[in-house]
């Protein structure tokens, strides 16, 4: 029995198995097919597009800090993902919902987790411990392989590009206000960049503590 069967579409699989170019392209439609199946539902469920009950867009200084948190890798150890398995929402606390990120540009989401998980850190310790972990991880923590991040205490806040980063927040849906905005780089004066990554740490997964 030949083994040179025709496709409904008039190819032969050995045609399509000895052209890699044909082959390469067949599973790039393949993969495009599945991926809007997958993904273009989830841009019309309201589980994945609406903000959970009392979340709000973050503050300006928040805002300053999260761009401090990426700009330093912390996404690189610490995930902002709680999977809703037993273990996980024992030790963190309730598992995350899209619904929590939806101002979130880019997401945080990952599933490497090499320190602990930051999904439900906002008000688990004080703004004091924060500051003294950041400064020395190993003095609240003694077993911590985390570096220090003095330095963030004496770097100001860059408030000036603040304004224009919010604006584009609202432009991706963050509900922003124009005089939010234009009052984002005077709420930040005086402002460590040490302040602001504690901030946005603080505010992270209370809405459904």
């Amino acid at each position: 029995m030949s083994n040179n069967v025709k496709t409904g579409g008039g190819l032969s699989h050995e045609k399509i198995e000895t052209n890699n170019f044909l082959m390469i392209v067949l599973i790039l439609l393949v993969l495009l097919a599945g991926g809007m199946v997958e993904i273009v539902p989830l841009f019309f469920q309201k589980s994945t597009t609406e903000a959970i009950p009392g979340l709000k867009p973050y503050t300006a200084l928040q805002v300053a800090g999260r761009d401090i948190y990426v700009r330093e890798g912390c996404y690189n150890c610490h995930s902002q993902m709680i999977r809703p398995f037993r273990a996980e929402t024992m030790r963190y606390g309730p598992y995350s919902v899209a619904g929590e990120f939806v101002y979130d540009h880019p997401f945080q989401w990952g599933s490497k987790r090499t320190g602990p998980d930051l999904a439900r850190v906002g008000g688990k310790y004080s703004d004091d411990w924060h500051r003294i972990h950041l400064i020395n991880p190993r003095d609240v923590v003694p077993e911590s392989n985390m570096p220090a991040y003095a330095w963030l205490e004496k770097a100001p806040v860059d408030g000036a590009s603040l304004p224009t980063h919010m604006s584009g927040l609202r432009t991706l849906g963050a509900p922003y206000s124009d005089e939010e905005i234009a009052k984002a780089t005077e709420e930040v004066q005086g402002k460590t960049e040490l302040d602001a990554v504690i901030a946005y740490l603080q505010v992270m997964g209370i809405h459904r503590k």
